[in-house]
């Protein structure tokens, strides 16, 4: 009956925990924020203070708090009260409120305690009375006591001289010491004679309280002699020292001459980078204090008299620091519990532990031993919130962790069987049998009504699993787990389905292709209807993308065919066509290998260079698949357009050769060389350029071309010649050698120049237009190289004396006239041509205008001129040296410009092949020529010949011989020229009897003409 009775109380709790306390979503407190060390000022009321205690947790937690270990009731406090977690205290009082503070965090599943804290309250009190002057001899050293105020905080200490602000400046003669307030001087001299303040500040109260003056004053009965150090301030024998603290030693002793202040360690180690030496070595300064920091520590005053030396010793101690901690557990029902903390500290810490806040003592199941926690059978009575803690005494430290007690009877809602599972034939087949159950359940099975056993193939595994190999369609059907533990029992069912083996029918094979070429690698498969397909392809081990646009997937729900477009070298490698299934993976691999022009030659280097050859190396590139049949050099120069191909010995370069010699190159030319690779696929990329390397030089071996010249002023010989290109001058220094003589001489003369195409050799008595040969050729500083054929030059020649004669001009029509002269027979000088200059007025130097013709022509038209504008005119001969003599300016005035308007109101009449056209006379302006008759021009459609008819009338008749469209135009005639034609009139020849009328509108008319039609529609009313 007890046992039944036990049962229904864990029962009972067990459904609760399910339905309230799901481990997953509830937990206990876990510290966010924990209480600092606090210190108030004392005697002031209105201040606040504040400690700190915030958790996390769900349900929320709550919180309450205790001052030196007893609970605070904050029902009836009436000056404490929480904000959230935190203890808000007002109106602080120092015998109420000093003491240790501790929080306490707790809710649904358990408290936890978070670190002590301290509230203390600061306070400075300071006895004054009057002191007495102290008397002293100069050179003697002295010390002025501040005197013991009361106080908690920590203080600071400095010394007013005479007055305030004037503080005592601290230097090797005179320390304050921060330890016993205390101003000390190692050798007095008259300046230090003055009365002195001891200031004290609390830092954190601040506040400031000074002692009484104390006047010092020099003695009468003489200086005080020379004498050996004599340490007043000094270090304890044992500094006890915190790990991580800043430790601070005083040495100071009084002397004279001024002691020197030097530190040592007793093992004669040096001092770390991090200590610092203070006030003229007075202070020693050790920032965050480790263990290998403590030991002995020397402070050595000495003077030319003696030294004096003190010792003490920095003891280490650290209150403690976890190593290794616990995390939270969940374990089932009657589980064992095992947790271990760890911390190191000095002295070495001991360990408790608490359960929810409270002490938890050694009992039957639990044991307790250095920091181990061990629980032989959790119950749910031991789900809760455990604390590990460290305390030496130097401090203590806390460390959390839950213990979630889980029991309940088997649940499969997490872990069903799947409820349809697919297997291939001769496959083995695992079911697992994994519900949710505290403690674990033990599981049996089930084949639709048949419970199973172990077999030669049927296996059932400790963990639940059943295992079966080598199945058969006749496995095939409804498996069922039943899992039981103390709390109940739960089942759940699934269907093995076994299927045939699926089998790639055609798989891909290995290919060679060309770059650019496209091709299906196949993926095709035969399987079971009952089983769902996907098919993927690998490329060298990686997944293909989808959205890669040179792979497509083709073929239908059997087939995962693979298509690659426009393959590239980079597709080279391994594919492999992936078969997915309900029950297996199959894959078929082949290898593509894509061929294609050979990769970029490398290292292109020139090894030797000539002033024509140039020995190449290179190292090969990728042969891509087909291998190399040849190479190709070319080269570039600053004087090439791009890069150019090159003679090479070999002619031909193999594909096994790396190396060539260009030959045919150019002296003193920089060249770029580069290398093509050539294989059975093409041509591939060019190798990157060789360095910049120049040709030696060399005498020239390009002599000028077209060597020419003539002209000039008069004793000159022009000589002209076609410049050596650059690329051909073979080296530095270079110019031309211009050598001459008169036709039908032996001795040449020669001349030197570096103007590039033309010399001027200029002699008085060489006569005009006299014949010369002429050779020119090159040279640099490496020497003279060939000249070019001999060839005749004539010396510049006189301008022609004469002047023509008989000139005379006449208006052709308003923009042209005709000017003709008389030749100039016989010119004792060569005459080449005739020079007309035109102009309108002197002043107007742009209106000036030139006209040549050749010897023979003694007439020329001169067009584009202004209408009814009067020109005036010269006529010259010229020949190479310039022109002649003008002849005295004539003048010629053009016509009036033609008329602006066409003819109007134009009427035509087709009958057979006959046209008549009629149409109103033109009336010219002031400034325009009279009409002197009309022309009408006619052309057949979409041909260009353009037929005319001049008449005097203002109609005419035209016999259009040919059945075919026509389009006609008129215009006025005068002595300035043709009018302005009609509009094109356009005749269709659609019937053997046609009338039809173009009354012309021109788009804008002038305001003259507007008048002249108004004056004239008046006339018969005048």
């Amino acid at each position: 009956m007890r046992l039944l009775w036990k049962q229904f109380l864990l029962l009972s709790i067990m459904e609760y925990l399910t339905e309230c306390l799901d481990y997953k979503s509830f937990h206990g407190p876990k510290w966010r924020m924990e209480p600092s060390d606090l210190m108030a000022p004392v005697g002031l009321p209105e201040e606040e203070a504040t400690l700190t205690c915030d958790a996390k947790g769900l349900p929320s937690p709550q919180y309450r708090w205790s001052l030196n270990g007893t609970l605070i009731d904050l029902r009836a406090d009436q000056r404490r009260r929480l904000s959230g977690g935190n203890l808000v205290i007002r109106s602080l009082e120092r015998a109420q409120d000093a003491g240790i503070y501790q929080c306490t965090a707790f809710n649904l599943v358990g408290a936890i305690l978070s670190r002590r804290a301290s509230l203390q309250f600061a306070y400075l009190n300071f006895k004054t009375q009057t002191r007495s002057a102290v008397s002293v001899r100069e050179g003697q050293g002295v010390v002025l006591l501040c005197g013991t105020p009361t106080y908690a905080g920590d203080l600071s200490f400095a010394w007013v001289f005479n007055e305030y602000p004037y503080f005592v400046q601290q230097d090797n003669r005179r320390f304050v010491s921060q330890e016993t307030g205390n101003l000390y001087i190692a050798k007095v001299e008259p300046s230090d004679v003055g009365n002195y303040t001891c200031v004290v500040v609390n830092r954190i109260t601040k506040g400031k309280v000074l002692s009484s003056p104390t006047p010092l004053v020099l003695r009468t009965d003489g200086a005080m002699g020379e004498y050996e150090p004599k340490i007043e301030v000094h270090f304890p024998d044992m500094v006890p020292a915190a790990k991580g603290s800043v430790v601070t030693l005083e040495c100071f002793a009084l002397g004279n001459p001024v002691p020197e202040i030097t530190w040592r360690r007793a093992n004669g180690v040096p001092f770390p980078s991090k200590v610092k030496m203070k006030n003229s070595n007075v202070v020693l300064e050790i920032p965050s204090f480790q263990q290998e920091d403590a030991g002995g520590y020397e402070c050595v005053a000495e003077n030319k008299m003696g030294k004096n030396t003190v010792k003490g010793r920095l003891s280490f101690h650290a209150k403690p620091q976890w190593v290794q901690t616990m995390r939270d557990s969940a374990l089932s029902i009657e589980e064992r519990l095992f947790w271990e903390c760890k911390a190191n500290g000095k002295p070495k810490p001991s360990y408790s532990w608490l359960r929810n806040g409270e002490l938890l003592a050694t009992e039957d199941r639990i044991q307790i031993e250095n920091g181990a926690l061990t629980i032989a059978s959790v119950n749910l009575s031991d789900a809760g919130m455990y604390q590990c803690v460290a305390e030496n005494k130097h401090g203590i430290i806390y460390f959390s962790a839950e213990l979630v007690v889980l029991a309940s009877p088997p649940d499969f809602s997490r872990s069903p069987l799947r409820a349809l599972l697919k297997a291939k034939a001769g496959s083995a087949v695992s079911m697992a049998c994994k519900p949710q159950a505290y403690p674990t359940a033990i599981s049996t099975w089930r084949k639709g009504n048949e419970v199973l056993q172990s077999t030669e193939r049927t296996s059932l595994l400790p963990d639940g699993t059943l295992r079966i190999i080598n199945v058969t369609k006749m496995d095939g059907g409804n498996y069922t787990c039943l899992a039981r533990n103390q709390f109940g029992t739960a089942s759940t069912t699934g269907r093995l389905l076994v299927t045939d083996p699926t089998r790639i029918t055609q798989g891909p094979v290995d290919m060679e292709i060309i770059v650019g070429e496209s091709i299906v690698l196949p993926c095709q498969i035969a399987c079971d209807p009952a089983l769902d397909v996907s098919f993927s392809w690998a490329f060298n081990g990686q997944l293909l993308s989808k959205l890669d646009p040179h792979y497509e997937h083709v073929g239908g729900s059997a087939a995962g065919d693979l298509m690659i477009r426009n393959i590239q070298l980079k597709h080279a490698g391994k594919y492999v066509c992936v078969v997915d299934t309900d029950v297996e993976s199959l894959s078929a691999a082949a290898i593509l290998i894509v061929k294609g022009p050979p990769g970029a030659p490398d290292g292109v280097t020139v090894e030797e260079i000539t002033d024509s050859t140039a020995q190449l190396s290179w190292r090969p590139g990728q042969d891509n698949g087909s291998p190399i049949i040849s190479y190709i050099v070319q080269t570039k120069t600053a004087f090439t357009v791009g890069w150019q191909a090159v003679n090479t010995v070999p002619e031909v370069i193999d594909g096994n050769t790396l190396t060539a010699t260009v030959v045919d190159l150019n002296a003193w030319v920089e060249y770029e060389f580069r290398v093509l690779a050539r294989n059975s696929v093409g041509v591939g990329e060019p190798s990157p350029a060789s360095l910049k390397t120049r040709t030696e030089d060399a005498v020239p071996d390009t002599a000028p071309a077209n060597v020419g010249g003539g002209g000039g002023s008069k004793s000159e010989l022009v000589i002209t010649w076609e410049p050596v290109p650059e690329e051909l001058q073979n080296g530095d220094g270079f110019g031309y050698i211009i050598a001459m003589r008169p036709l039908g001489e032996l001795t040449w003369t020669h001349a030197v120049t570096s103007a590039p195409g033309r010399y001027v050799y200029r002699n008085e008595s060489i006569p005009p237009f006299s014949p010369f040969n002429i050779k020119v050729g090159a040279y640099n500083v490496k020497g003279q190289g060939p000249f070019s054929p001999v060839t005749t030059v004539f010396s510049a020649e006189e301008e022609p004396s004469g002047v023509p004669g008989g000139v005379w001009a006449q208006s052709i029509s308003a923009s042209e006239f005709e000017v003709s002269w008389q030749t100039l027979s016989d010119s004792p000088e060569r005459v080449l041509g005739y020079e007309v200059v035109y102009w309108e007025d002197d002043t107007k130097p742009e209106t000036m205008g030139k006209v040549r013709v050749p010897a023979n022509q003694y007439t020329v038209n001169i067009s584009g001129l202004k209408g009814y504008t009067q020109y005036f005119l010269t006529v010259s001969a010229f020949n190479t040296a310039g022109t002649g003599p003008r002849t005295p300016t004539i003048n010629v005035t053009t016509k009036k410009s033609p008329p602006g308007q066409p003819p109007l109101n134009v009427e035509w009449n087709l009958i057979g092949s006959k046209l008549t056209v009629h149409w109103d006379p033109v009336v010219t302006m002031e400034m325009e020529s009279e009409v002197t008759g009309y022309q009408v021009s006619y052309r057949r459609n979409r041909h260009r010949e353009i037929n005319t008819v001049t008449t005097n009338l203002t109609s005419v008749e035209i016999v259009l011989p040919a059945d075919d469209d026509y389009t006609i135009q008129i215009c006025a005639l005068s002595d300035g020229g043709e009018g302005i034609p009609t509009e094109p009139i356009n005749i269709h020849k659609l019937s053997m009897s046609v009338r039809g009328s173009r009354a012309w509108r021109p788009a804008t008319i002038p305001l003259s003409l507007l008048f002249i039609i108004a004056l004239t529609a008046m006339r018969p009313t005048l």
